[in-house]
C-alpha cells in the first residue's frame, strides 16, 4: 500500500509538473521579453532629442538638440504632485470638467509640468466640449511625439512630451480646422505661463 501510494505521487508531481511546464516557459519567455523592451526603451530614453525652444512670450527661440530628461521613478514622485505622476508617469486621465484649464481662454503657453517643454499655444485653443484642455496643433511637432495606443480595447493616438516621454493625452481627427485634430491634453500634465502684456 505504501508503495503504491508513493508511485501515485511521483505520477501526480510528473504530470504537474508536466502541466505546469508550458506555462512556466511562457512567464519566462514574457519576463526576457519585457526586460529586453525596458533595456531598449531605458536607451533611447537616455539620448538626445530635437525641440524647438519658445520663450514665455510663446516666442519661437531655436531648435536645438537637448538632452532628454530621465528621472527614476522614485525621483518623478518626489517632483510631481499625486495627480501628475499617476498621469504623466503612468497613463493615468484626469476626470473631465474637474480641472480649470480647459475654461482658460486668455494669451500664453502650456508648458510640460515634468520638463517645462513648450506644449501648446493658447492660439491652437478651442473648446472641445469634452472637458479636457484641447488644442487643435502643438506648438511644435517636434515637441511632442506620438504612439499607438490600445488600451481600453480601442485604437487611439497617446500623445508624449518629447522631452521626457511624459503622457500628456491623445489626439483625435474630430477637431477644428485648419488642422481637423482635437489634442485632449490632461491638466495634470500641463502647465500654464500667462503671457504678460
Amino acid at each position: 500500500m505504501k508503495l503504491v501510494l508513493q508511485s501515485l505521487r511521483e505520477e501526480i508531481t510528473r504530470r504537474r509538473a508536466l502541466w505546469i511546464t508550458p506555462f512556466a516557459f511562457a512567464g519566462l519567455v514574457a519576463v526576457w521579453s519585457r526586460r529586453s523592451q525596458d533595456t531598449t526603451a531605458a536607451n533611447d530614453s537616455a539620448g538626445d532629442v530635437t525641440i524647438v525652444q519658445f520663450n514665455d512670450a510663446g516666442e519661437k527661440l531655436e531648435t536645438a538638440r537637448v538632452k532628454k530628461v530621465v528621472h527614476s521613478d522614485v525621483e518623478w514622485r518626489k517632483l510631481l504632485n499625486s495627480e501628475q505622476y499617476y498621469v504623466t508617469r503612468h497613463g493615468s486621465t484626469d476626470m473631465a470638467f474637474t480641472g480649470t484649464y480647459y475654461q482658460i481662454h486668455e494669451p500664453g503657453l502650456f508648458r510640460c509640468s515634468c520638463c517645462a517643454n513648450a506644449l501648446f499655444s493658447s492660439e491652437a485653443k478651442f473648446d472641445s466640449g469634452t472637458g479636457w484642455p484641447s488644442f487643435w496643433a502643438p506648438i511644435a511637432e517636434q515637441n511632442v511625439r506620438k504612439r499607438s495606443d490600445t488600451s481600453l480595447l480601442m485604437q487611439r493616438i497617446e500623445v508624449l512630451c518629447t522631452r521626457c516621454d511624459a503622457h500628456l493625452g491623445h489626439v483625435f481627427d474630430d477637431g477644428p480646422p485648419p488642422t481637423n485634430l482635437r489634442y485632449c491634453i490632461n491638466e495634470s500634465s500641463l502647465s500654464f505661463i500667462p503671457r504678460k502684456a
